[in-house]
C-alpha cells in the first residue's frame, strides 16, 4: 500500500476507502480466531467436566464405604451357589433362615462386584496413566479370583480431583480409615416401594370413583320423589 496521499478529495476517499477494508479485514480475522477459540475452549471444558463427574461417580463407587467387608468378591453367580450347595451338604442340619441369609449375600457381593467392575472400565477409559495402571491390576485380581481391595485407587483417585477441584490437599495429620466399595441397594426393594406408592395412589383414585359412582344415585332418588309428588 501507498503513503496515504490526501492532496484531494478523490485521493482522500480512496485512502479512507482502503484503510476501512484493511481495518475490516483484521478485525473479521480476529473475531473468527476469537470464535475459534472459544469453541474449543468450551469443548475442552465440556471433555473436562465428563471426566470429572465419571471419575466422581468411580470414586464413590469404589470408596463409598468405610466398614464391613470393603473387599470385591470375584465369584460369580454359579460358583456361589456351588459354595453354597457345598456348605448345606456339610452342615445338613442347616435352617431356611441361614440359607436366605447366604443368597442375600451372594447377591449383594455380585451387585458389588459388577458396579466395581462397570467403575474400573470407566477409569480406564478416562484415568490418569497412575489410575489406568491400578485399575489394570485390580482388574487382574478379579480375573484371577482373587479377592481384590480399592483403597489405594481411591486414594489416587480422591487426590487427582481435590486437585483438579482447585481445592487443598488432604491433610497428612489425618488418619482416614481405609475404603471400600458402596453396598448398592437392591432393585427389588425400590420396585416394592414404587409399587407401594402406586397401590396406594389407586386406593385414592378408587375411592374418588366410587364417590363420584354414587352422584348418580343421589339423581335418581330426587327424580323419584319428584314423580312421587307428582302422582299425587
Amino acid at each position: 500500500m501507498h503513503n496515504p496521499d490526501f492532496s484531494s478529495w478523490h485521493s482522500f476517499l480512496i485512502t479512507m476507502i482502503g484503510l476501512s477494508l484493511i481495518t475490516l479485514i483484521g478485525v473479521g480475522i480476529r473475531l473468527l480466531m476469537m470464535v475459534a477459540i472459544q469453541q474449543r475452549r468450551e469443548r475442552m471444558n465440556r471433555q473436562i467436566n465428563e471426566r470429572l463427574r465419571t471419575l466422581i461417580a468411580a470414586y464413590r463407587t469404589l470408596g463409598g464405604s468405610f466398614t464391613g467387608d470393603l473387599s470385591v468378591d470375584p465369584r460369580h453367580r454359579r460358583e456361589i451357589r456351588t459354595a453354597i450347595q457345598a456348605q448345606d451338604l456339610s452342615f445338613p442340619n442347616m435352617d431356611d433362615g441361614m440359607d436366605v441369609i447366604s443368597a442375600t449375600g451372594s447377591e449383594r457381593a455380585r451387585r458389588i462386584r459388577d458396579a466395581v467392575e462397570a467403575a474400573l472400565s470407566d477409569i480406564i477409559l478416562l484415568g490418569t496413566e497412575e489410575h489406568v495402571r491400578l485399575a489394570e491390576h485390580a482388574a487382574r485380581e478379579l480375573v484371577s479370583g482373587q479377592r481384590m481391595h480399592t483403597h489405594d485407587l481411591v486414594v489416587s483417585l480422591r487426590n487427582f480431583i481435590r486437585k483438579a477441584l482447585d481445592l487443598e490437599p488432604v491433610p497428612s495429620d489425618l488418619a482416614i480409615p481405609m475404603q471400600g466399595p458402596a453396598r448398592t441397594q437392591a432393585s427389588g426393594s425400590r420396585g416394592k416401594e414404587e409399587g407401594k406408592k402406586e397401590g396406594s395412589g389407586n386406593a385414592g383414585g378408587g375411592g374418588g370413583m366410587q364417590s363420584g359412582g354414587d352422584m348418580p344415585l343421589t339423581d335418581e332418588t330426587h327424580m323419584e320423589g319428584h314423580e312421587n309428588t307428582s302422582a299425587h
